[in-house]
């Protein structure tokens, strides 16, 4: 230090003693790097205020000029002006050298320009903002030129300061624009005898040596006036920086011609000034990284072991500079608090966040109210009304006209006045303004008008009420999807619950809502106000949530379902029902098609929820270990995580460059590991979606990941195609251990629940068994071998191992290899069980229940069962999927479990509920006779029954024990005949029970069988490509055979006629008493998928495997016209009854009606232009049929769909619970109609009139 400094501070040490108070001093010193952590706590430590502040000036006198510098600009920032006057005469000279410096590159130049001019130093702990330090420095290179203003503004505590001296941290900008040097004052809430100090001492720091005026200026225009001549003459070209302006008044004392930095929370306020003016807007928060940055800096840790609430403080307080510096320094002094303080930021306690510090305000909340008492007092109570909003939600203007009942220029206008001092935030969405708060503001509104909020939530309903009816809400209008996210919030917070009821439990709500926002957002709500909706009644509140719950993967997505049909599928006691019933009588009266389930009573839904987060298949889905959460991964390339009791999507990650086919929670929930196709397997944080690791070892796909339970020594286990495991530990940047052994891909691997042990699945037939904490293989168990002991060896034969899994206790493990399960004894290596699935189809995976000996599979043909392996018994089948399912999971507590498809969508189905109510269900193959008012159907079901269902009563018969492949009645229900798979034909007398059998059956399985109008001849055809014609009375044969492949199907004709058609792309007319061949017509190169007769009988069409349909006279040898245009197999088709229209239906899902006449195309029913191309049918075309009036048509497919023939329009669609539906059966009248679909169940539907 300079002699002379020194001795003016020995001089007046006794003054300074005496006078002040060390704490804010000390911060200011802290931040201008002089003074250490450690010796502000030697200064703290003693007893007195006076000792405090020896021992304070002891330590400066042992320090450099800076350090006097800093003192003196502290002296002066606290208010201790006439202190700091007796300092200034010792103020040392600084060499202005442009060297660079020690201290982070910053120029002697630069460091002795901002002493000098009292800029402050960076923060004890700073971390750059560099693209907002480079906007303010572009507009400042502006002011080069010429006087003017720029203005950095934002909310409290964004950093506007601290971005302010940072600007001018830099040698170019000052000796290029502002050689004149840089004069630092704070101004805050002043009124005038306050800025006149202010003036005055900045006078002071300009005319140091007095050659202009001996006495300070008396009033703020002589200031104003001296402030102009002293910049002109003795400071030219310098920056006068104004820190923390509230008021306009303020500028104009300083609006002379000066070159001006300011910073403040107004952007208005230089509207009353005169010059350039230019605006750097500073975000409210910083990002998560620099947050962290600033935690890690106070408490000196490295980033990456700070504890997971500091990632929850910068979320809360949306990484508002203040705050986290707050907490950062508060933290330093007390190192446990994280949990603390995060608790006090959740909870709103804001006085608790204080800190002695260089900034104006000792709290949070005092920083924020000043803001608002500031405001004009008739806009004031406009902000209180905000206090209603929600975090992060963007408001629309038209939201606010609604509330204010003003017209949309007089709310922007006050909005505007919100903004400019940033007391609220606007973003600007094409022509429309929307507006949001910063968490921290709506923390501190709720917490002010914490009394007021009901009625304000309430001042909001009634008048939404004023301008709107629920469901009346049009998606065009600015505000519609505001209303549709936060009606029911507001209702709930304005307790009023008559309102939320009505609103909860209408139809016409959820049809509107579910269109625009899809139903995971209403079975959110249904979940969040459960304790009011249960109120008025718990059944109903049920009734609502398992229809949207069961229907979620058909609500929101396009093409939209007629939400009304939907309800009529409910059970008849439920309100969904009630309402939709008596919405669609009145719809009916206007023309609208509407069609009952009445024999809905006798099916139970399994599922509890079923959601469809992805655009293609779900290749694995887990729990996370709480139950709350599960994540899932598929084709898409996606992971996708949502609530597990809502389905509500809380993640979407693009995750993979190719198909995800594994993911899975760590123990603690922390993270989501994934992998995939593209030999990647990557770590994600699981709340907030960010990409932790990424390890690229494997060079080939990567099957599956799985990692310890125990999250102390976390461990990622990963198995792949290259015939490795690896095992990861994520403190590594590299794989801790390769696990050699397997021969061939490795499927699947789990840990043991002491986590001792790994296993691992292969297609190479064996599981092997690992130590964990050498990575030896400890036991290879040759599944094969289980296989190749059968009854029919095949030494060549491939045994894929699909999956393994624990039981609970470690000591036996599960195995799937193709349709068998095996279970072992861990310590042993002996078989202990083996389980049969007797499917041919492959199990896909399985998983233990966590508390007892329950096991789900997944099979490769649509199903999943619930098996109990103790006794390995079947206990449940649980029906639902559309397709394959890849993955099944048991919930942490076993109280569910979840199945993921192929289909796009992932089941969770109750345990309890599965096992209770497992569904005896039918085969496809029906017959169906309409009788009157009755309608009987002929099924097998699944347990080899043959029963005869009465439709309309729902009584069941059970006839006989039947292998049936098909089945028929009789026309006046007086016989029933079936055929099976290895050709037997036989019939049934229903009378007296009597059985006839066929002597000479079929060589292959029966596909088709029919009586004749008598009932006493049967026919049948099958996969051996002859059709057998049987008197079945008089015990004769007639065998039509000269098709050379399998018969599709066969239809009587007028005059004891047949026709039939097959593989072999041929079309034949048959006498079926001599078995001669009348005609024959070589219709198609591909096999003949279906054939239709005119009503007239003269024609008949033809559908082919080519991609055809053709229409034929039976009197010619060539078609009429060939049908052209579809692009796939044409399945099916259809005349109406007038004989005019031919109806042809494809793979693709596409209807096609054509002039019969002409063959022109009428109409082309195509799939819909919707997400991902989800078809009209979403698959194959099975069957048509017109009605009578050949006004409509009817399609079966993946579900049915009734059609207006004149315009070629959609009429109405009913979603079948499974798809692959083969044949409608449809009443004379057209108003009734039978079919089952590929989860065997029976659908008997009836237009409701």
């Amino acid at each position: 230090m300079d002699a002379n400094a020194r001795n003016c501070l020995l001089q007046h040490r006794e003054a300074l003693e005496k006078d002040i108070k060390t704490a804010y001093i000390m911060d200011h010193m802290i931040s201008d790097g002089v003074l250490t952590i450690l010796e502000e706590e030697r200064v703290r430590n003693q007893p007195s205020n006076h000792q405090r502040a020896a021992t304070l000036i002891k330590l400066i006198l042992n320090k450099d000029n800076y350090s006097y510098i800093s003192f003196y600009n502290a002296l002066l920032h606290e208010g201790y002006k006439d202190l700091a006057a007796l300092l200034h005469s010792g103020m040392p000279v600084l060499s202005s050298s442009s060297g660079k410096d020690s201290a982070g590159g910053i120029t002697s130049y630069v460091r002795t320009v901002l002493c000098e001019g009292g800029v402050p130093q960076r923060p004890v702990v700073f971390v750059t903002r560099k693209k907002l330090v480079t906007a303010v420095q572009q507009k400042l290179l502006k002011l080069r030129g010429e006087p003017g203003w720029v203005t950095i503004y934002g909310m409290a505590g964004c950093g506007k300061s601290v971005l302010a001296a940072e600007a001018v941290r830099d040698h170019s900008l000052l000796e290029g624009c502002f050689p004149g040097g840089v004069h630092w004052v704070s101004i805050g809430k002043q009124d005038k005898s306050g800025l006149l100090m202010k003036l005055q001492n900045l006078c002071t720091r300009l005319d140091r040596d007095e050659s202009f005026s001996q006495r300070l200026p008396l009033n703020i225009e002589e200031a104003k006036d001296r402030l102009r001549i002293l910049m002109l003459h003795k400071h030219p070209r310098s920056l006068l920086i104004l820190d923390d302006i509230w008021d306009p008044w303020v500028l104009k004392a300083f609006d002379n011609q000066c070159h001006i930095l300011l910073t403040t929370r107004d952007k208005s306020v230089t509207d009353s000034v005169m010059g350039p003016k230019y605006v750097v807007p500073v975000e409210s928060g910083l990002g998560k990284e620099k947050g962290l940055e600033i935690l890690s800096l106070f408490v000196n840790m490295k980033k990456a072991d700070l504890p997971e609430q500091a990632h929850s403080i910068i979320k809360e307080c949306k990484g508002s500079p203040l705050v986290v510096s707050l907490i950062g320094a508060l933290l330093r002094d007390f190192p446990n608090r994280w949990e603390y303080y995060l608790r006090q930021l959740q909870n709103k306690q804001f006085k608790r966040i204080r800190k002695s510090s260089s900034y104006d305000y000792e709290a949070l909340d005092e920083a924020m109210s000043i803001s608002v008492e500031m405001l004009r007092e008739d806009i004031k109570d406009y902000y209180t009304d905000l206090s209603i909003l929600q975090k992060d939600v963007k408001v629309p203007t038209k939201v606010l006209c609604i509330l204010w009942d003003l017209e949309t220029e007089e709310v922007e206008d006050i909005l505007q006045e919100f903004v400019n001092k940033s007391l609220l935030f606007c973003d600007r969405n094409g022509k429309s303004f929307c507006y949001y708060l910063h968490d921290l503001q709506v923390d501190f509104l709720t917490e002010k008008n914490r009394s007021q909020l009901q009625d304000l939530h309430k001042k909001m309903i009634t008048q939404f009420q004023r301008y709107h009816q629920p469901h009346t809400l049009s998606p065009d209008q600015e505000d519609c999807m505001y209303w549709y996210n936060f009606l029911a919030y507001h209702m709930a917070s304005a307790n009023m619950h008559k309102e939320l009821c009505t609103l909860m439990f209408s139809l016409d709500w959820i049809k509107a809502k579910t269109e625009l926002v899809g139903p995971a957002h209403l079975i959110h709500e249904f979940v969040e106000y459960s304790h009011i909706l249960d109120e008025k009644d718990c059944a109903v509140c049920e009734n609502f949530q398992e229809f949207l719950s069961l229907n979620g993967h058909l609500l929101g997505r396009q093409p939209f379902p007629n939400i009304v049909q939907l309800g009529l599928c409910e059970p008849e006691t439920s309100e969904v029902y009630q309402q939709a019933k008596l919405q669609a009588k009145q719809e009916v009266d206007n023309g609208m098609l509407y069609l009952e389930w009445i024999n809905k009573k006798t099916i139970k839904n399994l599922s509890r929820l079923v959601v469809r987060p992805h655009t293609d298949a779900v290749y694995h889905a887990c729990f996370s270990e709480d139950g709350q959460r599960i994540a899932s991964c598929g084709a898409d390339k996606t992971l996708q995580v949502f609530k597990a009791e809502t389905g509500e999507k809380l993640l979407e990650i693009k995750a993979h460059e190719d198909e995800v086919l594994c993911c899975a929670f760590s123990t603690d929930d922390r993270l989501i590991a994934t992998c995939s196709v593209d030999k990647k397997v990557k770590i994600w944080n699981s709340v907030t979606g960010e990409l932790v690791h990424t390890y690229d070892e494997h060079s080939e796909q990567v099957n599956c990941c799985c990692f310890t339970n125990n999250s102390q020594n976390l461990l990622l286990a990963t198995a792949s195609n290259d015939f490795f495991l690896k095992l990861w530990d994520l403190n590594q940047k590299e794989c801790r251990n390769t696990m050699f052994g397997h021969t061939n891909s490795v499927n699947h691997c789990r840990f043991s629940p002491d986590d001792e042990l790994l296993a691992s699945c292969s297609a190479d037939g064996t599981l092997k068994l690992w130590d964990v904490r050498s990575a030896n293989e400890r036991k290879s168990i040759h599944v094969k071998q289980f296989f190749l002991n059968s009854e029919d060896p095949q030494e060549d034969m491939e045994v894929m191992v699909k999956c393994c899994s624990w039981s609970a206790d470690g000591a036996r493990i599960m195995v799937a290899a193709k349709s068998k399960i095996f279970l072992f004894d861990i310590h042993t290596s002996g078989l202990v069980a083996e389980i049969h699935t007797g499917h041919h189809s492959t199990i896909q995976y399985c998983d233990f229940s966590p508390h007892n000996g329950l096991a789900v599979v997944a099979l490769s043909q649509y199903c999943v069962e619930l098996w109990n392996t103790d006794s390995c018994v079947k206990v449940a089948d649980c029906r639902g999927h559309l397709s394959w399912v890849h993955g099944v999971m048991f919930s942490p507590d076993g109280s569910s479990f979840l199945t993921a498809s192929d289909d796009q969508t992932i089941r969770v189905w109750e345990t309890k509920k599965v096992c209770k109510n497992s569904a005896i269900v039918l085969k496809q193959e029906i017959d169906v006779v309409f009788q009157e008012d009755e309608v009987m159907v002929l099924a097998v079901d699944n347990i080899r029954r043959l029963q005869l269902i009465n439709g309309k009563t729902g009584q069941i018969d059970y006839l006989t024990e039947a292998q049936g492949s098909c089945c028929c009645l009789s026309p006046h229900l007086q016989y029933v005949a079936f055929g099976d798979e290895d050709g037997a034909i036989e019939i049934l007398e229903l009378l007296n029970n009597k059985v006839f059998q066929s002597r000479i059956g079929h060589k292959k399985a029966v596909r088709h069988i029919q009586f004749t109008a008598d009932g006493n001849t049967l026919i049948s055809s099958s996969d051996d490509s002859a059709i057998q014609v049987w008197n079945w009375q008089s015990e004769e044969y007639v065998l039509l055979q000269a098709h050379q492949e399998t018969v599709t199907d066969f239809r009587l004709l007028e005059n004891s006629r047949l026709l039939s058609w097959s593989f072999d792309g041929t079309v034949k007319v048959w006498n079926i008493i001599t078995g001669r061949i009348e005609k024959d017509f070589f219709c198609h190169q591909g096999t003949v998928l279906s054939c239709n007769i005119s009503p007239d009988a003269t024609k008949f069409s033809s559908t082919s495997a080519d991609k055809t349909a053709k229409i034929w006279s039976f009197e010619l040898p060539s078609p009429l016209h060939e049908l052209k245009g579809h692009n796939s197999c044409v399945r099916c088709s259809a005349f109406s009854e007038d004989g005019s229209l031919l109806a042809t239906g494809d793979d693709n899902g596409e209807v096609r009606m054509w002039n019969v006449s002409n063959g022109e195309l009428l109409h082309l029913c195509a799939p819909i232009a919707v997400e991902e191309g989800a078809a009209t049918h979403r698959g194959w075309v099975t069957d048509l049929c017109f009605s009578p009036d050949s006004k409509m048509l009817v399609s079966a497919g993946a579900y049915l769909k009734w059609w207006n023939v004149v315009t070629g329009e959609s009429a109405q669609t009913f979603y079948t619970s499974g798809t692959n539906l083969r044949r409608v059966h449809v009443c004379q009248d057209f108003k009734t109609y039978v079919t089952v679909d590929n989860l065997g169940i029976l659908y008997i539907l009836q237009i409701l009139e």
